[in-house]
């Protein structure tokens, strides 16, 4: 099949809905382990107190998961 000048293949294209799927599910879960680790509440902390250092944690958080699950994705 060509789409936009490139020649793409059903398998690639379930692979990398399959591969999105799984790195979603990485990333939830992954967030709700961090809740649970935390020791005060991650919303009323980045939403009635605007802590920013919590902030960067978090943000830190998902940018390290999201860099190990392309790196998994990639090979």
């Amino acid at each position: 099949m060509l789409l936009l000048g490139v020649v793409v293949s059903w398998q690639g294209v379930l692979a990398s809905v399959i591969y999105s799927l799984i790195g979603l599910a990485v990333f939830v879960a992954g967030f709700y382990v961090i809740r649970l680790i935390m020791p005060f509440d991650v919303h009323k902390e980045l939403e009635v107190d605007q802590n920013t250092a919590v902030g960067i944690v978090i943000g830190s958080f998902i940018l390290g998961l999201s860099i190990i699950v392309a790196a998994a994705i990639g090979g």
